[in-house]
């Protein structure tokens, strides 16, 4: 290359360094930088440079948070991330930019503890159902579930099961074998939303597990005449669950005093507490009423010739009490009879045929079950609204159920699954049932069943076995709901008690 064109190249070649050098000095992002991206929700909200600076900011402006809850520090909302970024971008966010993005969209966060109760399902077809529960202190969850325990159990039995120091049954008593929650319980210590609610006092975390609600609940206030079975029976409540809602009460013969407030609200926990317990107690048990023909009376006339005396016997049972109240289902452990039943024998005039057949006076009851049996609920209120049977158990499941009476099959239901569950509609939540009409307007509905023997159009007599004892439907346990109407339920008969058959 000659002279001159290397020196064109050279000139060429600094015309082009000197250039470059201008153009650095205008371009002051030249060299990428180290900053920070924040995220809200995995929405970007901008670059920072510096992200303690961004934190400290979102703390020091929460007093009033700070001042609720009592607390040092406030933490990011929930769903807020930052990570680390490199940029060559100019459009690099101050600390209170980003906060005031943060503020306009989202709440701040505590330390706290997410407490998550599970309910298991009942069946394949129903999910488990989870509710989760946010407090400042783990301290105070548990203590609210320990006033939980104390409402349906007393303190000292309560005491003596924790400290192993219960006492052996000598005469009649119960001992509690077992308790727990039928929900697991799950506690994590998380950074929790203002914007929810948090819970910082165990009396009102204690009344959002009894009830389901922190909404303040109206009481009744106690007037001249007032009795726990009146005010219960106002409230459509039986006096066990009224003196569940009110543990302060210590008793059925609790005295009342004029203007003091009664608990009324039915109960509706969040969790479950059940107890296995082994109870020894003395147990009524009913006599049968039966007829003879007495051919010195006249037709249509009676007499009762051996009175009706109520049996008494000496149980011991194991069963589950859940918030409370005993299951529907009880299992028989032994049994002393006390004082023998006698039935009660009433002397009619000569039978009456129509056509060869006999024409029931309506006098003639039979037990429906084995003996010795127990009335787990009776016909009474329970749970805001009347029970209008009785609850029989105790003889076992498939133990035999009885025709109370001789009568017509006219209506059944079969198919449902031989254990159901509380809440279960399948028989409209009486599972396999048989209702019987018993003649003279008498219609009696058996419930629960786990088989069916007969069908619709059966004849049936007194005594005969129509079905099996069972757990079908809606129900905690083995047993048979018994409700006797008059005209047909589940079709506008009218509920009567059922005792009024027995004495």
């Amino acid at each position: 290359m000659k002279l001159k064109e290397k020196l064109v190249v050279a000139i060429i070649g600094i015309v082009i360094l000197i250039l470059g050098v201008f153009s650095i000095k205008d371009k002051p992002n030249y060299y990428p930088k180290q900053v920070y991206q924040v995220y809200l929700d995995g929405q970007k909200m901008g670059l920072i440079a510096n992200k303690d600076e961004l934190l400290a900011l979102i703390d020091d402006e929460q007093q009033d948070i700070k001042d609720k809850y009592k607390v040092q520090n406030v933490f990011p909302p929930t769903g807020f991330d930052i990570q680390e970024y490199i940029t060559y971008d100019e459009k690099i966010s101050t600390a209170s930019e980003i906060y005031k993005k943060i503020q306009d969209a989202s709440d701040f966060t505590i330390e706290g503890y997410i407490v998550t109760i599970t309910k298991p399902s009942t069946d394949e077809n129903t999910p488990e159902v989870k509710t989760k529960i946010q407090v400042l202190d783990e301290q105070v969850f548990k203590d609210a579930l320990e006033n939980l325990v104390k409402t349906f159990v007393d303190e000292d039995d309560y005491k003596n099961y924790i400290n192993n120091t219960q006492e052996e049954i000598k005469d009649v008593g119960s001992i509690i074998k077992h308790m727990y929650f039928e929900e697991s319980v799950s506690i994590k210590k998380a950074y929790i939303s203002v914007k929810d609610k948090i819970y910082t006092d165990k009396a009102e975390l204690s009344q959002y597990l009894l009830y389901g609600t922190t909404e303040k609940k109206n009481g009744y206030k106690v007037q001249v005449g007032d009795t726990l079975e009146s005010i219960a029976e106002a409230s459509k409540l039986n006096v066990r669950e009224l003196l569940i809602a009110n543990p302060t009460l210590r008793g059925e013969n609790t005295v009342l005093n004029i203007g003091e407030e009664i608990h009324n609200s039915i109960i509706n926990p969040i969790m479950n507490l059940v107890e296995e317990v082994r109870v020894t107690e003395d147990v009524d048990i009913a006599y049968e009423k039966k007829t003879e023909v007495d051919d010195n009376l006249n037709y249509g006339e009676s007499v009762v010739a051996q009175a009706g005396v109520t049996g008494k016997a000496r149980t011991t049972q194991e069963m589950r009490v859940i918030n409370g109240e005993r299951s529907q289902e009880t299992t028989m452990i032994s049994y002393v009879t006390l004082r023998e039943k006698v039935d009660e024998i009433t002397k009619v005039g000569p039978k009456s045929y129509v056509y060869g057949q006999y024409i029931d006076t309506g006098l003639d009851w039979a037990w429906p079950t084995n003996q010795p049996y127990v009335i787990t609920t009776d016909y009474e209120n329970r749970w805001g609204s009347h029970h209008d049977a009785l609850d029989i158990s105790g003889t076992g499941f498939g133990s035999p159920i009885y025709a109370a009476r001789e009568g017509t099959v006219i209506s059944v239901n079969t198919g449902c699954p031989k254990n159901g569950y509380l809440g279960s509609s399948c028989g409209s939540g009486y599972g396999n049932y048989i209702i019987i009409n018993h003649g003279n307007g008498y219609d009696i509905i058996y419930a629960h069943l786990a088989s069916v023997n007969v069908g619709v159009g059966s004849k049936v007599k007194r005594g005969q076995v129509i079905g099996a004892m069972g757990n079908s439907g809606s129900s905690t346990g083995t047993h048979l709901h018994f409700g006797t109407y008059k005209g047909e339920p589940m079709r506008g008969g009218v509920p009567f008690n059922p005792w009024s058959l027995y004495r």
